[in-house]
């Protein structure tokens, strides 16, 4: 399997080579070495190897923790191949080949690229700031984003931490998990990336520069992709008044009449027509009750606005 190890060492001559020759001598293959930074006579260097799946990692952290200032930050396991020059450029290329899904690809490519469990794009309530808090989990009262498109690794149900104010940054979340964040700039919408400890492993929080690489690609797609990212909504789950627990909701989704009458999705379905803000003749409307399904705007669907994109709610 591969493995990512980051580690603190002195940076100073001779420490690097300590560090690969007990890789080596525990039984793990170097593949790559991505130096993340060096200030103050100390350097922070991710590792990626493939580590025998019989074998035990304690050998390998007992190894490196026994070199004189290193210590190992994080160690787990590492998605997709090691990245070489030019993953970025390729990723934003194919977003710009085919815009139409180009979220979807952005939130399913980037996990390889950070070394990421799962990453998911999600909508910050536009009331935020008003909102005075109700305890954490619930939409009313925080911050708490709603998914509108998530990795086919991502957990489901999935419950995301808030992440107001909407600014890049790295934090780490209940139960060993750690996150990265990045805001696309349109609609409060933002990307979510995360680590999950597991299999006896401590993963590494997301490094400053691990989160610059991210914004860069968050701000690029958002150049790319321009108005087809306000047309991504998922609104909040109501609370029960009388429970005060979310209620299930009952999203619409706006398709054109020369298509599909009703959008095809888990649970029971029922065409009824649409009223949109300009009375948008010609469509209807697909009620589905459950999972909230991102709705598309009658008023984006005119003539000069082109193909809608597919953009959709996975789930697991």
């Amino acid at each position: 399997m591969l493995l990512r190890v980051r580690v603190t060492l002195p940076d100073r001559p001779g420490t690097l080579g300590q560090v690969a020759r007990t890789l080596g001598v525990a039984g793990a293959d170097i593949v790559q070495v991505v130096v993340l930074e060096r200030l103050g006579g100390r350097a922070v260097d991710d590792f990626t190897v493939v580590w025998p799946g019989a074998s035990r990692v304690d050998r390998l952290c007992a190894g490196l923790g026994a070199i004189p200032g290193v210590r190992v930050n994080g160690m787990w396991r590492a998605i997709g191949a090691p990245n070489g020059g030019g993953q970025d450029a390729e990723l934003l290329a194919q977003i710009a080949a085919n815009p139409a899904d180009g979220l979807a690809t952005l939130v399913d490519a980037v996990p390889g690229l950070l070394a990421a469990d799962w990453a998911a794009a999600a909508v910050v309530p536009a009331d935020w700031a008003a909102r005075t808090g109700m305890g954490a989990g619930t939409v009313r009262g925080s911050g708490a984003p709603a998914v509108a498109y998530a990795s086919w690794r991502a957990p489901s149900p999935l419950q995301l931490p808030e992440v107001t104010p909407l600014r890049a940054r790295s934090l780490n979340g209940p139960a060993g998990t750690h996150y990265a964040v990045a805001p696309f700039g349109r609609a409060g919408l933002v990307l979510m990336l995360a680590r999950v400890d597991g299999d006896g492993l401590s993963a590494a929080g997301f490094h400053v520069t691990e989160v610059d690489r991210i914004a860069q690609l968050v701000r690029a797609a958002a150049t790319i992709l321009g108005d087809r990212l306000d047309l991504v909504s998922a609104p909040p789950v109501p609370l029960d008044p009388a429970a005060d627990e979310p209620a299930p909701v009952t999203s619409p989704v706006a398709v054109p009449a020369t298509t599909a009458a009703t959008a095809s999705t888990s649970g029971p379905t029922a065409a009824a027509p649409a009223t949109g803000p300009a009375g948008a003749p010609g469509m209807t409307v697909a009620m589905t009750s459950g999972a909230a399904v991102a709705p598309v705007r009658p008023s984006a669907l005119g003539p000069t606005a082109g193909r809608l994109p597919a953009i959709m709610t996975r789930h697991g």
